[in-house]
């Protein structure tokens, strides 16, 4: 098989890139950092650090990792046991996908970009003006992830360019005209800056949406013309790291905006979009309100996008008698009918559901990427660390319903303390898997190794399922 030209590999990796910074760029992305720059004070470096491994390095480690293997989300989950292979990457794309994050998307968009403009226009809130917005919004998102072959296309030259240059826009301004503001720290940030930034960097559940998201890049490459497995993971490495080095950036120039916005700081959530609509009006007054709001619509409708495409790939891997189009179109529709209703019924179970899968996804990662030396082999390893993260992940998804029973029972132990308390739970597990794993290779040197059981990793006729589903993008 020839190898793809310099040119054909550049021209691949450039637009994929940018597409990828452009599909997890999504509100929760635009609002943590300002507010973390604000609410840090002088622990700023050691809270932006935090922030980083957890909303950068992290979403790109795990790209890295589904693309490689070859399998995507649905082989990784496998290697742990048939049933958890089914359900887990199920409940993934149900929570990130028609159930929460596609109408989560619309409803902000709507929130912080029409409704404000709608305002200035002498237009409230109303029924009518929601539906309107939905319709609009799931249109064009629909209609751009019909082709999910072209994504890299109209996200990447064209959506992310235009939102780069209103972020720069809005940062370059509010940084040049005003001064930094002088903060104490405030909240969890005084007693412990960088596992606060840790916890916010996963609470953009970048993590979770680059589990589906490496289909996509995968799809992106092989329209392109690298088709050859070494290619594959090279170029995918390479775009990883321009989304990466793009997102670094840019959470980093609001952060620093942050600094340099006045208003009070309770580490709100809520408040990171206040900062960020005080400087936009603040800097360029009623015009600051309009770029503020394409900046919000651009970065729900590329993230709304990338959703409804892997939604509709994953959905025909599992049921390819339903063509890739009709799974689109049933994912827009629920989104829809959710987003116009109102998610805070969703969100109430979405929310448990999420921390659930979260510690989950990334012990499957960690081990994955272990597991790169010596794939299927490490079998005890993957269900000692994935099994270890579910009971914690249980015990965090409890926790969010309101009962904080378990939370004090653990706390007693030292090994938890807040919500990254899982961590180095499952770090133990992982050293009890390869203690296991040293067992293992005792067994291979003695010859009494034997071949991984029928149905450990997906079967020839799973992975041609899942090629299939790749061709469809």
């Amino acid at each position: 098989m020839s190898q793809p030209s310099t040119r054909t590999a550049i021209g691949a990796i450039l637009p994929t890139g940018l597409m990828l910074f452009a599909l997890f760029f999504g509100a929760g992305n635009l609002i943590f950092p300002p507010l973390l720059g604000a609410a840090s004070g002088r622990s700023f470096i050691p809270a932006m650090a935090g922030f980083l491994a957890t909303g950068v390095l992290m979403p790109l480690i795990t790209v890295v990792a589904v693309s490689a293997s070859g399998e995507g989300i649905l082989g990784l989950a496998r290697r742990v046991g048939p049933r958890f292979g089914t359900v887990m990457p199920l409940a993934v794309y149900l929570v990130i996908g028609p159930l929460t994050g596609i109408a989560r998307a619309a409803t902000v968009a709507y929130e912080l970009a029409t409704l404000p403009v709608l305002e200035l226009l002498g237009i409230h809130h109303s029924r009518l003006a929601l539906l309107v917005h939905v319709t609009v919004f799931m249109g064009v998102s629909f209609s751009i992830a019909l082709s999910p072959s072209r994504l890299a296309d109209r996200v990447g030259r064209w959506l992310t360019p235009a939102l780069l240059a209103l972020l720069a826009l809005l940062c370059g301004a509010a940084i040049l005209m005003f001064p930094s503001v002088e903060r104490e720290a405030v909240g969890d940030y005084v007693s412990h800056p960088l596992t606060t930034g840790l916890t916010r960097g996963y609470l953009t559940m970048d993590v979770l949406a680059a589990t589906v998201f490496g289909v996509v890049v995968i799809s992106s490459l092989r329209e392109r013309g690298l088709t050859s497995s070494r290619a594959l993971v090279r170029s995918t490495i390479l775009s990883g790291g321009i989304a990466a080095a793009l997102l670094g950036l840019v959470y980093i120039g609001l952060a620093v905006l942050g600094t340099h916005t006045h208003g009070r700081i309770t580490a709100d959530a809520e408040e990171g979009t206040e900062l960020l609509s005080n400087a936009a009006s603040s800097t360029l007054g009623a015009s600051g309100v309009v770029i503020f709001a394409a900046i919000v619509i651009l970065a729900c409708l590329t993230t709304a996008v990338g959703l409804l495409a892997s939604w509709a790939g994953y959905a025909y891997t599992a049921w390819p008698a339903v063509s890739f189009n009709r799974q689109l179109a049933a994912c827009a529709i629920v989104a829809f009918a959710l987003a116009n209703l109102g998610l805070d019924a969703i969100l109430k179970i979405a929310g448990p559901v999420t921390f659930l899968l979260y510690p989950l996804v990334i012990a499957l990662v960690i081990v994955t990427l272990i597991d790169a030396l010596a794939p299927g082999r490490l079998r005890a390893t993957y269900r000692w660390c994935v099994s270890t993260a579910g009971i914690l992940g249980s015990v965090f998804a409890i926790i969010a319903t309101g009962w904080n029973g378990p939370s004090r029972l653990l706390e007693r132990t030292g090994l938890w303390s807040d919500s990254t308390g899982w961590i180095l739970l499952v770090l133990i597990a992982l050293v009890i898997g390869i203690s296991l794993l040293i067992g293992i290779l005792l067994d291979i040197r003695s010859g009494a190794w034997s071949t991984p059981a029928p149905g450990e990793p997906p079967s020839r006729a799973q992975q041609d399922v899942e090629h299939a589903a790749a061709s469809q993008l």
